[in-house]
């Protein structure tokens, strides 16, 4: 068996409203705009990507620009909530700021772990846990969060299922994933070194309603890939244990395989390398619009097509640095 996938590499959701989207994931929750290029399989539409300066693999949170898509609510056989890492002791400071901006939280803690919920633009269920590691992350300067109280990098996703047997057999016996806890119907594991960033909760939700793709919903989680061979060698494994994995996919910024878990979440390995600045330096990251090579044809096309983005460059207001 290869080496068990080190964590999460980044989350692909659906987003109704590009430009609202920007404005929360930047203006409120302090992620930097990374990426404005197009979907490789619907070029007239956007795919947009949050993260840390760089984009870190595990930091990286991306949308689908889908507005035709109606909004609602997930179900089971979907991501049914996106948690980020914060330092523990930024979550007062948290708490002061969404009160700030009018963004309804609340205080919980899962696993003895203090985690403020909130709902994004589009109602997707976010989560900030207050447990950070500052390994890999870079902070980005221009935020309008002090970086000692930035987003570090994804903590957890939770997926919701009709029945978690089979899932959280695949998910120990082929993918490698160790059981850490259980919690009501919710049960935890952790991949590679653990903690944030590896960590995956699955719920036992019978009762929940079949999910469908929309806008406000999670498209899919994608895991990280050391590198090339790592990919295949996670590919022969899948395929030998019965999945539907499709072959190795350029994504310019990574190189991906998708497959769906027994359940139905969409599940993607994507490589760490060549990352985001492969087609923009560092400090320009997110300032111009990239394309596919196989659409740098029809660059003005799209671009009178596409509504502008205005990125929010100033702290956004009513909160404090």
């Amino acid at each position: 068996m290869p080496a068990n996938v080190p964590g999460i590499h980044h989350v692909t959701c659906i987003t109704g409203d590009v430009q609202k989207n920007v404005d929360f994931y930047v203006g409120v929750l302090g992620l930097r705009f990374i990426k404005k290029t197009v979907n490789f399989d619907v070029p007239d539409t956007y795919h947009i990507y949050f993260g840390d300066y760089v984009g870190t693999p595990g930091s990286a949170m991306t949308f689908f620009g889908w507005p035709h898509l109606p909004c609602r609510p997930a179900g089971s056989g979907q991501v049914t909530v996106v948690s980020f890492a914060v330092p523990n002791r930024s979550l007062q400071f948290w708490t002061g700021r969404l009160r700030d901006l009018n963004v309804e939280a609340s205080r919980v803690s899962r696993f003895g772990i203090d985690t403020l919920v909130l709902k994004d633009f589009d109602s997707i269920q976010i989560e900030l846990v207050g447990e950070a590691s500052d390994e890999r992350w870079q902070p980005w300067p221009d935020s309008p969060v002090d970086p000692h109280h930035q987003i570090r990098s994804f903590h957890s996703v939770t997926l919701c299922e009709e029945s978690d047997l089979n899932t959280i057999q695949f998910l120990t016996d082929t993918m490698g994933f160790r059981k850490v806890a259980s919690e009501d119907n919710r049960t935890r594991f952790e991949t590679g070194a653990g903690g944030p960033s590896s960590v995956l909760d699955v719920l036992d939700a019978p009762e929940a309603p079949v999910g469908e793709e929309a806008a406000g919903t999670v498209h899919h989680v994608a895991w990280r890939a050391t590198n090339d061979a790592h990919e295949l060698d996670w590919r022969e494994v899948l395929v030998k244990s019965g999945r539907n994995v499709t072959p190795v996919i350029e994504r310019k910024y990574f190189r991906s395989i998708y497959f769906r878990e027994p359940g139905g979440v969409l599940f993607e390995i994507a490589t760490d390398q060549p990352g985001f600045t492969v087609d923009e330096p560092a400090e320009a990251l997110g300032s111009s619009l990239q394309l596919p090579p196989q659409y740098e044809g029809r660059r003005e096309d799209l671009k009178f097509n596409l509504t502008p983005i205005v990125v929010p460059t100033t702290a956004a207001r009513g909160a404090g640095r």
